[in-house]
């Protein structure tokens, strides 16, 4: 019971994270984190993943709550960020045995892959411009992030060895 109860803490803890930063980017750079090209630096916790199974439900939840209290989200992205977020995380989990050079580069390239189908898919609903150029743009964005503060993230977390202090 009592790792259950940790989990949830962690998921929860990881929700609320997600969204007050992306809520503070939004405020400190409006428009940053819900453009077609994002720059959203709360993706870089999508690494939690790599560490946790409670970081799946947590993205997902995290997003669900930045696009319930954002003015500029859209009706589907209630349904198609949170699943995206939710897939991305799944996947992550699931590959992060899978390294180059010790770094789970496979698994950080997930969010961009499952954002760049589902967010791509929702944009050209919404927006137009044609699937492709709007998966590419995503896709650009969410990569950009996790190669860059995921791994510092990633790094920085292995090399002082809070996976195993926070997770274990």
């Amino acid at each position: 019971m009592k790792k259950d109860t940790r989990q949830l803490a962690y998921a929860a803890l990881i929700a609320a994270l997600y969204a007050a930063l992306t809520h503070g980017q939004n405020i400190l750079f409006p428009g940053s984190a819900s453009m077609a090209i994002q720059f959203r630096a709360s993706e870089a916790l999508c690494v939690l993943a790599f560490f946790t199974p409670a970081a799946i439900p947590g993205l997902a939840l995290g997003c669900l709550l930045f696009n319930l209290t954002s003015a500029n989200a859209l009706p589907l992205d209630f349904l198609v960020g949170s699943l995206a977020s939710l897939l991305a995380a799944w996947a992550m989990w699931l590959t992060r045995q899978i390294t180059v050079k010790q770094l789970p580069l496979l698994g950080m390239m997930m969010p961009a892959l499952t954002n760049a189908a589902l967010v791509g898919w929702e944009l050209t609903v919404y927006i137009g411009g044609g699937f492709w150029l709007n998966a590419l743009y995503v896709a650009i964005g969410e990569a950009a992030v996790l190669l860059t503060l995921g791994v510092i993230l990633y790094t920085a977390m292995k090399k002082r060895g809070l996976d195993q202090r926070l997770f274990n």
